[in-house]
């Protein structure tokens, strides 16, 4: 017998108009499928459910034929939910949007269920040929997207009207319409005759710490986490930046990440001064914290004690956006103790004194790959003091500063628990860089042996404004460079043509110096001859001439030559 099963979502895109006037609650079954009204948009499709009904009624000994109608589905790297998970994981956006009222409840069914479902009919052929497969969850579309808003992003939502939505080019007029679904439904069949084990049967809302997991791992969506150290002078904030830039990554500075704490803590506090906020143990409790973080700045000499920097670090990297792109490090943890106190667990029991027990760490926030930045005192006094003064002033990078801040990263990386030999304990072996060999600009060549040792990047990759942006730069960088390349064509014509003209006249200078030189030799040659004829030749021949114009004769050559034989002069 010949088995064709076909996977149908338009039951969802239906309405039973009496079943609603009757009994609003009351969940729809299998039962209830001839009642249906088709969505006018799914009219067509309705009409491919039934023939398929009714060819598999034709022979049942030879051919059977059922629709398995699925909820929404989820899991995986998602289809109908993506926009929202897509939204939710890149936190651009403060909340993640809710179409309408968000009330509409959503049949829903994990993928990888609704694919035991089809084995599971293939596998026994039970006699309901029309099967519904959802889970059991019956939740509103404002409880999921509040769940992966949560689970993934900021934890807020925002409510958007339908005219909203249809602006965003990723929510398709099919794709609206199916979320504008409201409708319960029940299972029945894969409730009493279906025989497989379930993924998520209580729904995504129960198990969307396992399909985030699931998301992240099919999109290839797994954060990166470096942490660039060296001596101070080396480029760290630089590269970091360059990091960043090329892996969509969070740039944790010092700095940065104290200013953000503190911010925090004071709107938190700022609470407290309301009337209506006077009993929030949060606000008053950041306060209190505030009071000992300015208390411990004053007794420091202006700085954070190390165990609230830690705290604030830990936080950040905890925090969503971390967990989700990832972050680079810039020049923290300085020392072994703080690397230890950082990414080290946090056991409720302490250990025993002399019970030496193997270092254990946080995996959610413990970098990948470390980057050690390596160069000589030498060096680095040479990079800061060719710096220009606009770039130095205002710094820690003025010579005094810079020397005294040198000297003392040295002389907390001479014995062997330095922070690099925390990450060779646990087997994160620093990969070391050697800034002396880079003379390029921005330190490219460095960033480049970088991003060999990570590999690629781990997001969605560019957005579609980002890239025709990219795709802008290109083409400006393209006909720039053939700008470039027309101009050095027409520089180099122009030189040829110079050149050609300078070689010619060059060559007409050299044949007419050649010609003159000539001249002046046959002139200097003829002068013997010259002479010769002036004084033995000449007076002869006039005073034959001038006899031929008296004498008249009928041969004036004959007569000529007859004249000169016979008065030639005789000269020894």
């Amino acid at each position: 017998i010949k088995t064709s099963i076909f996977l149908s979502l338009e039951w969802i895109n239906d309405v039973f108009p009496q079943a609603i006037e009757d009994e609003p609650e009351q969940p729809f079954s299998e039962a209830d499928y001839r009642r249906r009204k088709p969505h006018p948009n799914f009219k067509e499709d309705i009409n491919v459910e039934k023939q398929i009904i009714k060819l598999g009624k034709t022979d049942k000994t030879r051919f059977l034929t059922y629709v398995v109608a699925s909820g929404l589905t989820y899991g995986a790297g998602e289809n109908i939910f993506h926009y929202f998970f897509k939204n939710a994981w890149h936190g651009n956006a403060d909340a993640v949007n809710i179409i309408g009222t968000g009330e509409n409840i959503v049949p829903c069914i994990h993928v990888t269920d609704l694919g035991n479902i089809v084995v599971s009919v293939a596998d026994s052929k039970p006699k309901t040929r029309y099967i519904v497969a959802v889970d059991d969850s019956m939740n509103s579309m404002t409880e999921i997207i509040t769940s992966i808003s949560t689970n993934l992003g900021t934890g807020k939502v925002m409510h958007i009207t339908r005219e909203e939505a249809l602006l965003f080019p990723e929510i398709t007029q099919k794709v609206f319409d199916t979320l504008s679904v409201d409708i319960r439904i029940e299972g029945g069949w894969i409730k009493e005759g279906a025989k497989f084990e379930w993924k998520a049967e209580t729904g995504i809302i129960e198990n969307m710490e396992s399909v985030i997991a699931e998301y992240k791992k099919t999109r290839e969506l797994l954060p990166i986490r470096l942490c660039v150290l060296g001596a101070p002078g080396t480029g760290k904030s630089l590269v970091a930046s360059q990091l960043c830039q090329h892996y969509k990554l969070h740039h944790l500075k010092i700095a940065d990440v104290i200013q953000e704490a503190v911010q925090k803590l004071e709107r938190t506090a700022a609470r407290a001064e309301s009337e209506d906020n006077e009993d929030d143990d949060g606000a008053q409790q950041a306060q209190e914290t505030l009071d000992l973080l300015n208390e411990s700045k004053q007794e420091n000499n202006d700085r954070y004690e190390d165990q609230y920097v830690i705290q604030f670090f830990n936080e950040k990297l905890l925090s969503m956006p971390c967990q989700n792109q990832g972050y680079v490090l810039d020049g923290f943890p300085k020392t072994y103790t703080q690397a230890k106190d950082l990414f080290g667990r946090k056991d409720e029991e302490e250990e025993e004194e002399g019970d030496e027990q193997p270092l254990e760490y946080n995996s959610k926030i413990m970098p990948e790959v470390v980057i050690s930045l390596d160069a000589n005192d030498e060096f680095l006094k040479n990079r800061i003091m060719n710096l220009p003064e606009s770039v130095v002033a205002g710094t820690h990078n003025t010579e005094d500063l810079f020397v005294k801040r040198l000297t003392e990263f040295r002389a907390i990386n001479t014995d062997d628990q330095t922070v690099l030999n925390y990450f060779d304990e646990l087997e994160i072996h620093p990969h070391h860089v050697d800034i002396t060999t880079d003379n390029t600009t921005n330190m490219a060549q460095v960033v480049k042996n970088i991003v060999s040792t990570v590999g690629g990047p781990r997001n969605y990759g560019p957005t579609e404004e980002e890239r025709i942006e990219i795709e802008r730069i290109e083409t400006e960088k393209r006909l720039k460079q053939e700008a470039l390349e027309q101009l050095e064509l027409a520089k180099k014509e122009e030189e040829e043509k110079k050149e050609l003209q300078r070689r010619k006249d060059e060559w007409a200078t050299r044949v007419n110096d050649v010609k003159q030189q000539e001249e002046e030799v046959l002139k200097a040659q003829s002068y013997p001859l010259r002479n010769y004829l002036m004084k033995h030749v000449m007076p002869t021949l006039n005073q034959g001439l001038i006899e031929v114009c008296k004498v008249r004769p009928e041969d004036p050559i004959d007569y000529l030559a007859e004249y000169l034989f016979e008065f030639n002069p005789q000269i020894d």
